[in-house]
């Protein structure tokens, strides 16, 4: 990474030193909102293209000095991850890389580290810091030395067998006790053996035996996850694959370090991954550029027949990138275009080109004009109802990326370059939309958002928002969440900002302990149209007590605002609790810099305020006497006893 240098005063003045003035000023903490970006632009500048370390592991070690309740205090609506380290061999060189990560995400990171090879004492022990109230992440890091050291010497094959199938044992019993006693998520890691380790064995066939072992090992580990909702495992042969050696030996066998620098640097971006799904924070849109980044060469200089993504040397390369995009438009990711070029000739290659994978109706929305690309993604995002924050933006240009980078610094920014073998790399190396579990919703997102235009289409025709409503033809089922819905129950409370009373999340494992409740209601909200399914688009989560029943929170998706679907499901939430004998129902807000729009709904419905905090958060109690009506053009089902099925 290249500082730049400041030619008057002749100080480099790149993100690392910018960094390292706000802390020997003691402004690091006041200013954390800048580090994202900082740390945004140390990730890009490393090479290989996403490569962690390097500049990134040293701001990290200024930003692991903080005190989490100073940056806490200087900013609004930060949050703060808590992530308890234990592990087998010294795990020092994870601190800084660590708190980069989390940073780098705009979360605040909160540390403990347990003692050398305490993970089976931190794991049994449920007053341990991986199992104390507030823990996010208990992180477990071991290494293959906690199988080989405990083999008899000298050792054979069988001795190993034995072994690993032990361990994986007493594995799976630890994450089953921590899923029953801890609160927070569990991760484990996948084993890297060494050449160290299979050269020991001369024969060939005992070899094969020990990689079988191992490998069965391993698949035993990812099925803990498999098994287990509030487990993670994170598979280390694919960081290993992409480059480093899993340790440096002096470190291995004097200091004890048997996963290295650069190993525990990469764990550490795969951990940065998963606390941004946990919080809510993975992106839903991907906004590409064109010339040079989906295909080669520049389409209003080359005409169509100049351009390519297959068939030329450097085209091939230009194909394997859409097919990666393509890949993520399937899984629910929804595809757009923000390109410097005319809109028709843009769409005549999308729908005719031969080399191409990607075609128009794979974008929810494209792009192609002169004005700044920055511009371009506001009004991508507003014809989503999107807020830009939930957007990465891939381009070649240095320019426009610095300019989106500068301008929005809520956008993930990709920055390609002139080499299009590496293009797929730098677009899939921080894993921006990695979430716990794919639903049916998210296979069917794009299709829904892109019946959006049929939808506009009817309002345009239509003389007012009434007559639009009513040939829309809205109907809403209100029933508690069935068992395979639980995932997408989960993922609403994730993901959903804007209409969204508290801003709680839950993970899937959290939505079953709810359903098993007694005393709580997981009602999800389900909305057709005319247009077609739009799948459960909403949660309303209800606590019942001696004072009356609570609507913990209130969710629903922002692809169904303003069509009253909110105001038919509250409707009648209220009046299933009046049927109860409930003697009023209770609701709060808790404000954040999103759900504004919120504000208002609870007294829109009758609520009457009862208080408001120093944090903002606004209590609503409802006496249940006159009980709102459902809009008249909305077609309601309720049934609010649980479902068995």
């Amino acid at each position: 990474m290249t500082a730049v240098v400041n030619t008057v005063t002749g100080e480099r003045t790149g993100p690392l030193d910018r960094l390292r003035v706000l802390y020997d000023e003691g402004r690091l903490a006041q200013e954390f909102r800048q580090v994202p970006g900082l740390l945004a632009e140390l990730a890009t500048a490393a090479e290989p293209a996403g490569a962690p370390g390097g500049d990134l592991v040293r701001a990290g070690q200024l930003l692991a000095r903080l005190d989490p309740a100073e940056v806490l205090d200087g900013g609004e609506g930060l949050e703060a991850v808590t992530v308890a380290v234990t592990g087998h061999s010294t795990l020092g060189a994870l601190t800084a890389p660590l708190a980069a990560e989390l940073a780098r995400h705009g979360l605040v990171p909160k540390l403990r580290s347990g003692d050398y090879d305490s993970w089976l004492r931190d794991l049994q022990d449920t007053g341990s810091d991986l199992y104390a109230t507030g823990t996010d992440l208990a992180l477990c890091v071991l290494d293959a030395q906690v199988v080989f050291d405990e083999l008899p010497h000298p050792w054979r094959v069988e001795d190993l067998e034995q072994a690993v199938a032990a361990k994986l044992r007493l594995l799976e019993s630890l994450a089953a006790r921590y899923v029953e006693h801890g609160t927070g998520t569990l991760v484990l890691n996948t084993l890297p053996l060494l050449p160290t380790h299979t050269r020991q064995l001369v024969d060939a066939r005992s070899r094969a035996r020990l990689g079988i072992a191992w490998r069965e090992f391993n698949a035993g580990l990812l099925r803990i996850a498999a098994d287990h909702e509030r487990v993670r495992v994170v598979d280390l042969d694919p960081l290993v694959a992409a480059g480093g050696p899993v340790n440096e030996p002096r470190l291995a066998g004097y200091a004890k370090a048997h996963l290295g620098e650069e190993l525990l640097a990469a764990y550490a971006r795969e951990i940065g991954h998963l606390a941004r799904g946990l919080r809510g924070r993975a992106k839903k849109v991907l906004v590409v550029d064109l010339d040079n980044t989906l295909w080669d060469g520049i389409l209003g200089d080359d005409g169509p027949e100049g351009i390519a993504a297959a068939t030329t040397y450097r085209g091939e390369a230009f194909g394997r990138f859409q097919r990666v995009v393509a890949q993520l438009g399937a899984q629910g990711v929804l595809l757009a275009v923000a390109s410097k070029n005319d809109q028709e000739p843009v769409l005549e290659v999308l729908r005719d080109h031969p080399d191409m994978v990607l075609r128009e109706g794979d974008f929810v929305r494209v792009n192609a004009n002169w004005e700044p690309k920055d511009g371009n993604l506001l009004d991508i995002a507003g014809k989503l109802n999107l807020g830009v924050d939930s957007f990465v933006f891939a381009d070649d240009s240095p320019f426009e990326c610095g300019l989106v980078a500068s301008s929005l610094p809520q956008v993930a920014v990709v920055r390609l370059d002139e080499e299009p073998a590496l293009h797929v790399e730098r677009l899939l190396a921080d894993g921006w939309f990695d979430v716990a579990a794919l639903t049916t919703e998210d296979r069917a997102r794009a299709g829904q958002y892109r019946t959006e235009a049929a939808r506009q289409d009817l309002l345009d025709s239509a003389g007012s928002m009434e007559e639009y409503l009513a040939r829309l033809d809205v109907r809403v089922s209100l029933s508690p969440v069935r068992d395979h819905e639980v995932a997408r129950a989960s993922q609403i409370t994730l993901r959903t900002n804007q209409f969204n009373l508290t801003t709680e999340r839950l993970q899937p494992a959290d939505i079953r302990t709810r359903l098993d409740s007694a005393e709580h209601l997981v009602l999800a909200v389900r909305s057709t149209d005319r247009f077609g399914d739009n799948g459960l688009v909403g949660l309303v989560l209800v606590r019942t007590a001696g004072d009356g029943w609570h609507i913990d929170n209130a969710l629903l998706s922002c692809r169904v605002f303003a069509r009253g679907i909110e105001q038919a499901a509250l409707a009648a939430v209220l009046g299933r609790a009046r049927e109860a004998g409930a003697p009023a129902v209770h609701a709060r807000y808790r404000p954040t810099a999103k759900n504004r729009k919120v504000r208002g709904l609870c007294p829109s419905l009758g609520f009457t305020e009862t208080g408001e905090d120093a944090t903002g958060e606004v209590t609503f109690r409802h006496d249940l006497r006159a009980l709102p009506e459902v809009p008249g053009h909305v077609r309601l089902t309720a049934d609010l006893a649980r479902d068995t099925d």
